[in-house]
């Protein structure tokens, strides 16, 4: 079960925007994430609850950020219901959406999970609802995956596949590299892995 930390920085000047504690395990039903956000000055910040299915598809997503809440799950495309912070105001959306991503290094791993690319597989167009900080407003996007390299190598306690992909946003054409071990983000445009307590479990 991987345990650890990441660190949160704005890609382009590198300012901090938070700690992510987290820890993640597969299990009978698939796979799940949990994770709670620290600010650099140590308030709390919100928590990640994310559970996948075996095919990769959310069925259980629970957001916090900012007294703001957001509860969903695969259904009809993906479906969530999005809480103020004074909890009187409740908004429904759905969305033809393959499924979920935001600012937690959880929804990389999750849509590779779901995506299951191959290194010659061509590149594949996915459709994920955001939720965009700080208030968990919800974005539909469209992006392109593309497995580019997949490298095993020698560690201590063996093997560790690192997968590279390419991610391209449709809309603008930014492309970025995302590098998954397992299931622990090794390194991705505003994510760092600060630190891991146990090896990452096995994709599949």
């Amino acid at each position: 079960m991987p345990r650890g930390r990441y660190s949160l920085h704005d890609p382009h000047d590198h300012t901090p925007l938070a700690e992510e504690h987290f820890q993640c395990a597969p299990g009978p039903s698939g796979w799940r994430y949990v994770s709670r956000l620290t600010a650099p000055s140590g308030d709390h910040l919100g928590s990640v609850d994310l559970a996948l299915d075996e095919l990769g598809r959310p069925i259980r997503l629970e957001l916090h950020a900012a007294s703001w809440q957001v509860r969903g799950a695969a259904l009809d495309g993906v479906t969530w219901v999005r809480t103020d912070p004074t909890g009187t105001h409740a908004t429904e959306g759905n969305a033809r959406a393959h499924a979920f991503t935001g600012s937690s290094p959880a929804f990389l791993i999750a849509t590779a999970r779901l995506l299951r690319l191959t290194p010659s597989a061509p590149a594949t167009r996915v459709r994920l609802v955001a939720f965009t900080d700080p208030v968990l407003a919800p974005l539909t996007v469209d992006q392109s995956w593309t497995l580019v390299e997949r490298e095993a190598h020698a560690t201590d306690n063996g093997p560790l596949t690192v997968d590279e992909y390419q991610i391209t946003a449709l809309d603008t054409g930014e492309q970025h590299a995302v590098h998954l071990a397992g299931d622990v983000v090794l390194a991705a445009p505003g994510i760092e892995l600060e630190d891991l307590e146990s090896p990452p479990s096995a994709l599949d």
